[in-house]
């Protein structure tokens, strides 16, 4: 009898892609998806595996390497989030045009919600416009054999194929079969064709013609034809049918069955929403007087459907046109178009919330507390990653995608430069992992287009937010291999900034006082971009040694209890109980960092050395 174990979803990708032979995989973390490459990481340590793995700089970087790896005919497979193909789209939409050799699995982890995320884009929609085929696993055990079969297929017909999982898949847990096969390890052979690899415009209509062939025998594939679901076969008469992939088809199958009679019903399971062959598009809008499309988080098996009068969904307002289709929305859908009464209301009682915060002690905290007291009337640019959170302390204006908060720096700088010395000050926030991802060009940009403005790179040695992931700063790869370490300073200085300071944020008065040294750098008549790296290690990586002195806090008698320190600087292990009550500090989550005391205004907090220390 086969072993079984409880694994991730993200887990049972990882098994897939080495199942289907994958010999290099390149990410760039992103919350669903970051543990896919995580699980890669641990069996190639554990099973001594020859596949290359890396955390690549951006996910443009980390698409283009794994198309080069099937350019010379071996698998490949490059992991990202939705909002991460937007950064590869550039290569996603031209490798659909050259093709591949190797197998080539672009795994995008799409979040209906969205959870963690800017937008709840649906990728398959990026699928249709390339031109390339979209696998829409439902389960955990499903993505694991999608994973293969995502390679197989694109290997057969040289081109990419997408593995779409969502959020529900990725961090679902389902038992699975034990035990990870070894690698194909291919011959590389890359094939010099110059038409096709670096194709002029002329030949790249010649390819479009080529891909235009590959989609539709790939729509012909018998293999990825949609199937009735087992206790919902089709019937003779012309009941009601549903259409469904991904998650919500898990959804579906468990609420049918649940409901029993009155929900006859043909249920069809969808492997590859994109494209939608057309045989079985033809049959169910032939054999079914209503149809009913369940699908997240866009209309892409819908509009696939031709829009006909007798389909149902997000298109006529049957299903919502935002938001995840959770199980109890599912099945208030699935009733109103069976014709059943509506589901018992269930109410839940509210209860108080707790809005996300830094983490107790995190340097983050201390360094928006500074930028606040240098520029009371500044406007902040953020970014993305845990420092967003700079939002609860006032210190966050702007959120858009990875490394506008540089760019837009640069814009309010344009927009208000026509009033001089009067313009607020403008201080933008990244994080170091962002900084490298998509921080560089428009820091460059800003430097040649005379912007000015204070951008602090908040530096805590780790792509925190996601896992703590290497930077480019650490020095060495995942093999352990020593290699150049990237200096920030440095990187900002080659970028042509002529003020770069580096400094621990939590000594708050002199990163106060460098602050409004720079922003004088930035009002100066030879100034410009001035920069402040913010650097401290995030004190949850457990691999990063900690620096500094480990204070104790004491709550004095000259605490009023008026509660500015919890307002203004929001440390969780600061507790208010009341109005004109002393705080109290919680000893568990107090990491002893000491930058509170900087913080009261009527110097009620003291730091001591810890008794025995």
């Amino acid at each position: 009898m086969t072993a079984r174990t409880i694994h991730l979803g993200n887990e049972a990708i990882a098994l897939g892609l080495l199942e289907g032979g994958c010999t290099l995989a390149a990410s760039y973390p992103g919350t669903p998806a970051s543990e896919i490459l995580a699980t890669l990481i641990r069996h190639r340590q554990s099973g001594k595996l020859p596949i290359h793995l890396e955390w690549s700089i951006n996910e443009k970087v980390a698409f283009e390497v794994a198309l080069a790896n099937s350019y010379a005919g071996r698998r490949s497979a490059v992991i990202m989030k939705q909002v991460g193909l937007n950064v590869a789209a550039d290569p996603f939409m031209s490798a659909a045009y050259t093709g591949v050799k190797g197998g080539l699995v672009v795994v995008v982890a799409d979040d209906p919600g969205p959870h963690s995320s800017q937008t709840e884009q649906d990728s398959r929609f990026f699928a249709m416009m390339a031109k390339v085929p979209v696998l829409d696993p439902s389960t955990p055990e499903e993505a694991r054999r999608f994973a293969r079969l995502a390679m197989e297929i694109s290997e057969r017909y040289e081109i990419p194929v997408m593995l779409r999982p969502t959020t529900r898949v990725c961090h679902a847990r389902q038992d699975l079969a034990t035990g990870v096969p070894a690698v194909m390890d291919a011959e590389p052979a890359f094939r010099k064709s110059p038409a096709r690899w670096a194709a002029t415009p002329k030949f790249r209509l010649l390819l479009h013609r080529e891909l235009n062939e590959k989609i539709q025998a790939i729509a012909r594939d018998g293999e990825l034809l949609p199937s009735a679901v087992e206790g919902f076969e089709p019937p003779g008469a012309r009941r009601p049918c549903i259409v469904a992939s991904g998650v919500v088809l898990a959804h579906v199958r468990e609420i049918l069955g649940d409901l029993g009679p009155g929900s006859e019903v043909t249920l069809y399971a969808v492997p590859m929403p994109h494209p939608l062959p057309p045989s079985f598009r033809d049959a169910v809008l032939r054999d079914h007087d209503r149809i009913l499309v369940l699908e997240e988080t866009q209309p892409v098996m819908e509009l696939q459907l031709q829009d006909r009068a007798q389909v149902s969904g997000r298109l006529n307002g049957t299903v919502p046109s935002a938001g995840e289709l959770l199980p109890e929305t599912v099945e208030g859908i699935l009733r109103s178009f069976l014709g059943l009464p509506p589901a018992l209301e269930i109410v839940i009682p509210a209860a108080a919330g707790r809005r996300p915060t830094l983490c107790a002690g995190c340097a983050h905290r201390a360094a928006f507390f500074a930028i606040k007291k240098a520029f009371p009337k500044g406007i902040y640019p953020g970014d993305i990653g845990c420092y967003t959170l700079g939002l609860n302390l006032g210190a966050v204006d702007t959120v858009l995608c990875m490394g506008a908060a540089v760019s837009q720096a640069s814009g309010f700088y344009h927009a208000y430069r026509s009033r001089g010395p009067e313009a607020p000050p403008i201080c933008a926030t990244i994080g170091d992992s962002t900084f490298f991802h998509a921080g560089v060009p428009p820091l460059m940009n800003a430097v040649v287009q005379d912007a000015r403005f204070t951008l602090v790179i908040l530096d805590n040695s780790t792509t925190a937010m996601t896992g703590h992931q290497p930077t480019p700063a650490g020095g060495v790869t995942l093999e352990g291999k020593t290699v150049p370490a990237l200096s920030i300073e440095a990187i900002v200085e080659a970028c042509g900034v002529r003020f770069v300071r580096a400094i621990d944020p939590y000594r708050l008065g002199e990163m106060i006082d460098l602050l409004k040294e720079a922003d004088a750098h930035v009002r100066a008549k030879d100034g410009g971009v001035a920069v402040v790296v913010a650097r401290r290690p995030c004190l949850m990586d457990r691999s990063q040694a900690r620096s500094g002195e480990v204070v104790e806090i004491l709550v004095t008698s000259q605490c009023v209890g008026c509660g500015l320190c919890v307002k203004l600087f929001e440390c969780p292990a600061l507790i208010w109980r009341q109005e004109k009550e002393p705080i109290e500090i919680d000893r568990v989550l107090c990491s002893g960092c000491g930058a509170c005391v900087h913080v009261c205004p009527h110097e009620a907090l003291a730091a001591s050395r810890p008794s025995g220390a």
